[in-house]
């Protein structure tokens, strides 16, 4: 797994390449926790686009980043999944609480 993080304003982009499984879940969780933490941030926006696989590991990650930002006012957005992570999401039911946007920009300007 690769993943890499940059600051826009009150807004914390993650990217994730490679699988989110329960080989890679706490990996995951601990670095986008360690950037909320680091960071004057309000809303979390994760970029899936290199995203390959996820499994509900991966979705319990989720809400409990979800859950995170929503005790600071905020919003957290999904951007680009593929279609197995977009059904894997959409199964979980998961689009009920976090957005999906085709780019990061539009996350952006949304949020």
């Amino acid at each position: 797994m690769d993943l890499t993080a940059k600051v826009t304003g009150n807004i914390l982009i993650c990217r994730v390449k490679g699988e989110l499984d329960h080989h890679t879940a706490e990996e995951f969780r601990d670095f986008v926790d360690r950037g909320l933490e680091n960071n004057p941030v309000k809303h979390l926006i994760l970029d899936l686009t290199h995203l390959s696989f996820m499994d509900s590991s991966g979705i319990g990650v989720l809400i409990g980043r979800f859950k995170k930002v929503n005790l600071r006012g905020g919003k957290v957005a999904v951007v680009n999944e593929n279609n197995q992570v977009s059904r894997v999401l959409e199964v979980s039911g998961i689009y009920d609480i976090i957005k999906s946007y085709s780019s990061i920009s539009k996350a952006v300007n949304d949020l």
